[in-house]
């Protein structure tokens, strides 16, 4: 927790606070009593499950919302048996709507069975006016709809909802407002993501995230360092730092300031092993931020940049505002600064109007490139785009084809990338029990590539040296060769 605030010492029969992040605090004092009170009746604490789609942006939201009802007085429990579910959407894609609705018909006799279930929905869906009229006349069994830009009134929604019975809706078109120092519950003890940034400016054309997250704005600088080194002083060693363009941020500060110069900032911090940031898109990664990245003794050698199309004239009507030969220049000073940089993508297949002639463009890339991972994707409408509305649309025999073709190229490169690390000794950070076999753990390299190897519970969050025994494609098969100094 951000701040050691009793919530008990809250006076909450006094007016609400109007100043954040205090006001929130008040609310979950006055929900903690709701809890006392559930308790006493129940003879059980209330329990919740929160459910995340999407992106890294929003697992970490997601952490957030764990973090408050856990200052509450919940607890976690399985979805099925849970007093509160919260689904954190996503919409990137129109299906990812589809399957919320799925999930939610679900709900509906598990909220019947049990009369103190809660429904809450957020995230990026909600964003959406037809989504929340579509919920508010179909499924009038959820109880709390807010969106991206308001998360931090978690508490005050949730107290809304408890005290009034009524379904609680409060989404915003957009705010420019960042509220720091609330409670969050971590995935892991030893590696947190931090949001540098929220929003995004540049309205690819395919893409509906401008319109749901709003548009750019960058957290203070020293909001930033002082949030990671509570993380290091709590335990973490390696910290992700997220935006949906994380190479733009800066931009919107009263005192404006590169990413480079913060990654500068941010390696400063004792007890930081590792620092790792994405997205990147390519229109805005400087020659500074490279020279960056090649001096930096704790930024991992691994950088996500999205290509998603190898031919200028498709990236152009993607308004990616690149052309496939920028882009490669960009790749050559990567490799020039860091030679054994890990690279990994996204592509996207079949935009409106992409030729046979595009396509081979794209595979060129992916040849030259040589990327260790790529996350390809097919096209597919997304209403409210520009591309949703364009001609030439590729069909959908066309469109398989293609991208069985381009999944070929791209693993068959990737293991041969990945496969030159084969017999080396690498610094592993462990992360987990390996979900395939529970007497081998799982941990990750610098660069991304994940290993798995034998050993215990009691190596997880530590690093290690590990043989690379064995390449498998996208991951390694290794041997403990001892603890990393």
């Amino acid at each position: 927790m951000y701040q050691e605030i009793d919530l008990n010492k809250i006076d909450i029969h006094a007016e609400p606070p109007v100043e954040e992040p205090a006001r929130q605090y008040y609310f979950m004092a006055r929900c903690k009593e709701w809890v006392k009170d559930f308790e006493q009746k129940n003879g059980r604490l209330p329990s919740f499950c929160v459910t995340t789609f999407g992106c890294q942006m929003n697992a970490r939201d997601s952490e957030k919302l764990r973090g408050i009802l856990k200052e509450i007085g919940y607890v976690e429990e399985a979805e099925d048996k849970a007093d509160f579910v919260i689904y954190n959407t996503c919409t990137v894609r129109e299906n990812a709507n589809t399957r919320v609705y799925g999930r939610l018909g679900q709900l509906k006799p598990l909220k019947k069975k049990n009369p103190h279930m809660m429904i809450g929905l957020c995230g990026c869906m909600m964003q959406e006016p037809e989504v929340v009229e579509k919920l508010k006349k179909s499924y009038r069994f959820v109880d709390i709809i807010f969106g991206t830009h308001n998360i931090y009134k978690f508490a005050e929604l949730v107290a809304t909802r408890l005290e009034s019975e009524r379904m609680v809706i409060d989404i915003w078109k957009n705010t420019d407002k960042i509220v720091e120092n609330l409670p969050n519950q971590r995935k892991y003890s030893f590696k947190s993501g931090i949001n540098i940034m929220f929003g995004c400016n540049n309205f690819c054309s395919y893409c509906i995230v401008p319109y749901v997250r709003g548009r750019e704005r960058s957290r203070d600088p020293q909001a930033i360092i002082q949030e990671i080194r509570r993380l290091v002083a709590d335990g973490v060693s390696e910290v992700m730092l997220l935006g949906q363009n994380v190479n733009s941020y800066g931009k919107t500060l009263n005192t404006p300031m590169t990413f480079a110069k913060l990654l500068r900032e941010i390696e400063k911090i004792d007890g930081l092993l590792r620092i790792r940031f994405m997205t990147s898109h390519p229109k805005d990664l400087s020659d500074e931020l490279i020279e960056v990245m090649g001096n930096s003794q704790k930024i991992c050698k691994h950088l996500h940049l999205p290509v998603q199309s190898g031919s200028t004239d498709i990236l152009a009507k993607m308004n990616r505002r690149y052309t496939k030969e920028q882009y490669l220049e960009l790749v050559e000073k990567l490799r020039k600064a860091v030679p054994d940089i890990s690279l990994t993508t996204d592509i996207i297949v079949g935009f409106p109007g992409e030729t046979e002639a595009d396509f081979e463009e794209t595979l060129d890339v992916v040849r030259k490139v040589r990327y260790d991972s790529a996350f390809t994707f097919i096209y597919s409408k997304r209403t409210g785009t520009p591309a949703a509305v364009m001609e030439n649309q590729v069909s959908e025999e066309v469109i398989k084809n293609r991208f069985d073709r381009l999944l070929r190229e791209v693993q068959t490169i990737a293991a041969e990338a990945c496969a030159v690390h084969e017999g080396t000794v690498q610094e592993v950070l462990v992360e987990d029990i390996c979900s395939h076999d529970p007497k081998m753990v799982t941990g990750r390299l610098g660069n991304n590539l994940l290993v798995h190897f034998y050993g215990g519970q009691e190596l997880i969050g530590q690093y290690v040296e590990v043989k690379l025994t064995e390449c498998r494609g996208f991951y390694y098969i290794g041997e403990m060769a001892g603890k990393a100094s």
